[in-house]
């Protein structure tokens, strides 16, 4: 059995959209320009508060994140899909016995929502997200790798990681988890390449089943 911990946004999910009409919204609100669709989607990863103080300026956050929190809640499910593959190699891993979570810096109450809403959260034995009095921590903090490997049950040794951004990476070497990184989200394979061995990015969910997880791309292509 292995315990593989996936990154929600750009890893399993495509959220981008549904993010910046939120930033947009509290932009607008608070006077400022707006962001486009591209540079938003290169600041996702590393939570709401610092996605906002990159776009927004650190002096707009406080006002910013809860328009955008609002404008988020409003609008959560009206854009967001699962990407090509994730929902095939979710049910194939838990068909082999893998124990899966998703660990991600998102609210975990949207995280739940989104998830069952995409129904992906049948596969999943552990949903681990932020915002809750039991775990204020946020990637790539140690304390919340370490928090993600004590919902798991499991070692550090016995984990990997699999995300779309040096933040994923960042948290990974942080409790010292292997990482897989997937160019679906934030960052290309070239800019991914930067941080970590070609050889762990990958173009996609079907290129990573097949290369870390042995599993055909035949089959992930007929699902």
């Amino acid at each position: 059995m292995q315990y593989i911990l996936f990154d929600l946004d750009g890893t399993l999910i495509d959220h981008f959209t549904t993010i910046h009409k939120s930033v947009a919204y509290a932009q607008r609100e608070i006077g400022l320009p707006e962001s486009d669709y591209a540079t938003v989607r290169a600041t996702v990863g590393g939570s709401v508060p610092i996605t906002l103080s990159k776009l927004c300026g650190e002096a707009h956050v406080a006002a910013a994140e809860p328009l955008f929190r609002k404008h988020f809640a409003e609008i959560i499910f009206d854009d967001v899909f699962s990407l090509p593959g994730a929902e095939w190699l979710l049910k194939s891993l838990k068909a082999r016995g893998d124990k899966l979570a998703v660990f991600t810096n998102k609210y975990a109450g949207d995280t739940r929502a989104v998830l069952s809403h995409l129904g992906l959260d049948q596969w999943l034995d552990v949903i681990i997200g932020t915002g809750e009095p039991e775990c204020p921590y946020r990637k790539p903090d140690p304390l919340f790798t370490a928090y993600a490997l004590e919902q798991m049950d499991c070692a550090s040794d016995e984990a990997l990681m699999i995300g779309d951004s040096p933040y994923d990476l960042a948290a990974a070497e942080a409790g010292c988890l292997t990482c897989h990184l997937v160019a679906t989200g934030s960052h290309s394979a070239e800019e991914l390449s930067e941080y970590i061995i070609s050889e762990h990015v990958h173009k996609d969910l079907y290129e990573l089943a097949e290369k870390v997880f042995g599993l055909e791309p035949e089959v992930c292509t007929s699902k």
